[in-house]
C-alpha cells in the first residue's frame, strides 16, 4: 500500500515539475513566432507580385527609364532568390541577407515612384495609381508584420531567459531567436540634417 501512495506521489510531483518548466509555453510562442515569421513573408510576397504590374504600367510611360525599370526588375529576382523559412529566421546572418535583399527592393522601388513624378500623364493614370495605393497599403502590412514578429520573438526570447524556463530551454537546447534590426543604426540614431 506503501509502495502504491509513494508511486502516486512520484507521478503527482513530476506532473507538478513538468508543467512549471515552461516547456508548452516555449514552444506556443515559438509557433507563435514561425506563424508571425509566415505572416511577414506573405506581405513581402504580396508586394513582390505587384512590382510586375506596377513596372509594365510605368514602361507604357517611360521608355527612356529602362535604367530603373532594369534595377527594380533585378531587385525583385534577388528578393525571389533569398528563401527564408521559419526555421532560417533564427538565423541572424540570414535574416541580415534576407534584409538586404528587401532593402534594395524598397530602395529600386523609391527610385521608379520618383520618376514616375516626371511624367504627368503616369500619375493620372488610374491604373498607376490603383497599384501604387496597393503597394502602399502592403508597405503598411509590411510594417504591422514585421512589428508582430518582433513582438512574438521578444515574448519568446524573454521566456527562454526567465527561471526556471532557462533550465528546460537549455536541456531541450532551445536557442533565443534573431530579429529584425536596423542595418546602420549610428546613421538613425541621430536627427537628420535639414538645410536650405
Amino acid at each position: 500500500m506503501f509502495k502504491k501512495w509513494l508511486a502516486v506521489l512520484a507521478v503527482m510531483t513530476s506532473m507538478f515539475a513538468l508543467s512549471g518548466c515552461g516547456y508548452n509555453t516555449m514552444q506556443a510562442q515559438d509557433e507563435a513566432a514561425n506563424a508571425a515569421w509566415s505572416e511577414v513573408l506573405n506581405q513581402y510576397q504580396r508586394r513582390a507580385d505587384l512590382i510586375p504590374n506596377l513596372v509594365n504600367t510605368v514602361k507604357g510611360y517611360a521608355k527612356h527609364e529602362e535604367k530603373v525599370l532594369t534595377e527594380v526588375t533585378a531587385a525583385r529576382s534577388k528578393v525571389g532568390s533569398v528563401q527564408l523559412t521559419a526555421e532560417d529566421a533564427a538565423n541572424p546572418e540570414k535574416i541580415k541577407q534576407f534584409q538586404q535583399a528587401q532593402g534594395e527592393l524598397s530602395g529600386a522601388l523609391s527610385r521608379l515612384l520618383v520618376v514616375s513624378e516626371n511624367y504627368p500623364q503616369l500619375k493620372a493614370d488610374q491604373n498607376f495609381r490603383d497599384l501604387q495605393a496597393q503597394l502602399e497599403g502592403t508597405e503598411n502590412r509590411i510594417t504591422m508584420a514585421r512589428n508582430n514578429y518582433i513582438k512574438s520573438v521578444q515574448t519568446y526570447n524573454t521566456t527562454l531567459r526567465q527561471f526556471p524556463q532557462n533550465i528546460t530551454a537549455k536541456i531541450f537546447g532551445m536557442e533565443p531567436r534573431a530579429n529584425f534590426s536596423v542595418e546602420n543604426e549610428k546613421a538613425v540614431s541621430g536627427a537628420p540634417k535639414v538645410e536650405f
